[in-house]
């Protein structure tokens, strides 16, 4: 007689399951590998994710997304200058792990990797981006209402920049894995802001 499923915390697994995700991509990622990281078993993973997979990919995408948007805020909030807050989100970038660089971006590279092979579930990892850039969109207008930003800038427009940038970077940072590097090729891209 099999034994009782092993209950779990949800998020922690979720949590467990991204940086597999984010290392290898969906397609390479194996659920035994998934298993390992996340320390439960096959019948435990089949309960919780009847969708297998992708289900689980879905929701640790949307766990990481989450807990990103969070951090994303609160740091442009942060600021009483709106700009500053962008520039110091870019920023950040350039304080990061090499192993992080060469990871890229999770929602970035989920949107190449899917673009041809699962159309819908591309358009899921993309919803993050474009909630980024609606994001920088508030802060381009309040900066412009704060008169800090010109408003002869189309704020739609800056803020389609701004995610171009964001999503160049993505690639750029697997290239040149170097802090010093990103450092002076993010200065550069944020003069945009000025």
């Amino acid at each position: 007689m099999a034994g009782r499923p092993k209950t779990f915390d949800s998020e922690e697994i979720l949590d467990k399951a991204v940086p597999v995700f984010w290392a290898k991509g969906y397609e390479a990622a194996s659920t035994e590998e998934l298993l390992e990281a996340m320390g439960i078993g096959k019948g435990s993973f089949y309960l919780a994710f009847k969708g297998g997979k992708k289900e689980l990919f879905e929701k640790a995408l949307i766990r990481y997304r989450k807990q990103q948007m969070t951090t994303f805020e609160q740091e442009m909030l942060a600021h009483s200058d709106p700009l500053e807050g962008i520039r110091s989100l870019f920023r950040s970038i350039a304080t990061t792990s090499k192993s992080i660089h060469l990871n890229g971006c999770l929602f970035g590279n989920s949107i190449a990797e899917l673009s041809n092979s699962d159309p819908l579930l591309m358009k899921k990892a993309s919803n993050w981006l474009l909630q980024l850039e609606k994001i920088f969109y508030k802060a381009i207008l309040t900066a412009q209402k704060k008169g800090s930003l010109s408003k002869k800038q189309d704020p739609e427009l800056l803020a389609r920049q701004l995610i171009t940038i964001w999503n160049g970077l993505g690639i750029t940072r697997r290239l040149y894995p170097d802090n010093k590097i990103l450092s002076e090729l993010i200065e550069s891209q944020l003069n945009i802001l000025k």
